[in-house]
């Protein structure tokens, strides 16, 4: 599993003109899924996205998790994260699962990050897009900070 995880002020996602998910300040995770991914790499990213300590303290330094300060987590499934631009210029995209290996594993991280969060002391909103739509992705990258989550 592979995350690309922005810190934003803000981020919301839309399909056919519609927005499905919304957050303030907090972090998007745009989640690419692969061939080998398991629960095991679901729960280990759902523990990662709350825990992850990007936001500053009052010294300024990135020392705060989502736990920590409550804020948003949008995530959007994005499968060209696995894309292999090695040969030729067109990319292929074979180490992307298919959407029915992926599809459950993503909503299984959805449900994972959202029952982490309500067991949290801070109040979480976790918002998501929809899987294999073709979304508007809209942020305000916050610092920027920009980081990748990868597990093996």
């Amino acid at each position: 599993m592979r995350i690309i995880l922005q810190r934003v002020s803000s981020a919301h996602v839309d399909v056919c003109g519609v927005t499905v998910g919304q957050i303030g300040s907090g972090l998007l995770a745009l989640v690419g899924i692969t061939h080998t991914d398991t629960s095991v790499q679901t729960a280990w990213m759902s523990e990662k996205l709350l825990s992850i300590r990007l936001f500053p303290d009052t010294e300024g330094k990135m020392n705060l998790s989502l736990n920590d300060i409550g804020g948003g987590l949008l995530i959007v499934s994005q499968f060209t994260l696995y894309a292999d631009t090695s040969k030729g210029t067109r990319p292929s995209f074979i180490d992307a699962a298919k959407p029915e290996h992926a599809e459950p594993l993503f909503q299984e991280l959805v449900q994972m990050v959202q029952e982490r969060a309500a067991t949290s002391s801070s109040s979480i909103n976790i918002a998501k897009g929809v899987f294999g739509a073709m979304m508007d992705v809209h942020l305000i990258n916050d610092g920027p900070v920009t980081i990748i989550l990868e597990t093996r």
